[in-house]
């Protein structure tokens, strides 16, 4: 991953955490360019949050790392927040995680 790619992902992953944080969730960034040794957003409670901040997202792809990301910190729901340029942040998850949340 390029130098440019890190700073766009870790300014979405900065972004994101200011909008859950307006929110009244106390999301925290995870440690910058870790290479997966810490989670991209931590303090949601119950959820893995994956962030991909790209014009083109393989969403199979990103919820299989959420998956075993979540697996691996054993920290909730495998979900991917994820969004395109200028546009707003979508978040997906599996129907079959969702369904118990709602």
């Amino acid at each position: 991953m390029g130098k440019s790619s890190q700073r766009k992902g870790r300014a979405g992953e900065l972004e994101l955490v200011r909008l859950l944080q307006a929110h009244g969730i106390p999301a925290q960034p995870g440690q910058a360019v870790s290479f997966g040794a810490t989670p991209d957003v931590v303090g949601v409670s119950g959820i893995h949050c994956e962030v991909k901040r790209v014009q083109s997202l393989n969403l199979c792809a990103a919820l299989r790392q959420a998956a075993e990301d979540a697996q691996y910190f054993e920290d909730g729901l495998p979900t991917v927040f994820h969004r395109c340029n200028r546009e707003q942040w979508v978040v997906s998850m599996l129907l079959s995680d969702w369904l118990p949340l709602y």
